[in-house]
């Protein structure tokens, strides 16, 4: 091999670094999670060789996660030091206002439920307000906000009336690192689902799921949940009964 054929694969190497970094920091600014739930948040993507870092702030701590999950499942992607900081103080765990902050999480990742549902919690019961399409919408919405720890009681206040369906995307839309960040935050936030130790794995909208749960019911429940997230086209549930 000649020297100058030496010398050029030394300095492709760089390159091909130079340009994978490029297309890492590029697909987390142009994911869905990005552009839809981080947009107002103040986040800088830098990338070295695909180690990523994460500097900025946001405005809470779930935020902070759902970016940090998000561009950890970006192909090329080998770490991620996430330095987000929460503006502001967080709510205590377990607080009315950290219920709250979980439960309206909840309802922006299912497709099914209204994210414009209004939310409020005193001593551990939610209240619900908005609209609903139709009775097994609100019923659902009752469902999901019971699952979250800390939540006592629901009092749903909803009312029949036509809401405005969240756009359905179709394809490549709705990325996959995004459909797996919102699929893994999602099954951490409902009680029933929190403790199962879930991989979460996406490929063109097509979710696996693998790892152990306690019984069927809870497999099944993994399914559900994971189903009814944006972006979702179905869910192969891999996970073991123990």
């Amino acid at each position: 091999m000649t020297v100058a054929v030496i010398a050029l694969l030394a300095l492709s190497v760089p390159v091909q670094a130079s340009q994978m970094d490029e297309r890492i920091e590029s697909s987390a600014k142009n994911s869905y999670v990005f552009k839809t739930f981080l947009k107002a948040d103040d986040i800088k993507v830098q990338s070295e060789d695909g180690a990523v870092s994460l500097t900025g702030t946001v405005s809470e701590e779930s935020h902070k996660s759902l970016a940090q999950e998000t561009v950890a499942d970006l192909p090329g992607v080998k770490s991620v030091d996430n330095k987000l900081e929460v503006k502001g103080e967080s709510p205590a765990p377990m607080s009315d206002a950290w219920i709250t902050a979980k439960v309206k999480t909840i309802f922006l990742f299912h497709k099914n439920v209204s994210a414009m549902t209004e939310v409020s919690t005193k001593d551990g019961i939610v209240t619900l307000r908005g609209k609903a399409n139709n009775e097994a919408q609100k019923d659902l919405t009752t469902e999901y906000a019971k699952d979250v720890e800390g939540v006592k009681g629901v009092n749903n206040e909803m009312t029949g009336g036509k809401i405005a369906k969240k756009k359905q995307t179709v394809g490549q839309k709705i990325d996959d690192a995004s459909i797996t960040a919102q699929v893994k935050m999602t099954l951490l936030y409902h009680r029933s689902t929190s403790a199962l130790n879930t991989s979460v794995k996406t490929r063109r909208g097509v979710v696996t799921l693998s790892g152990k749960a306690k019984n069927a019911a809870e497999k099944d429940l993994a399914t559900k949940f994971a189903s009814d997230i944006n972006g979702v086209k179905s869910v192969y549930n891999r996970m073991i009964i123990e």
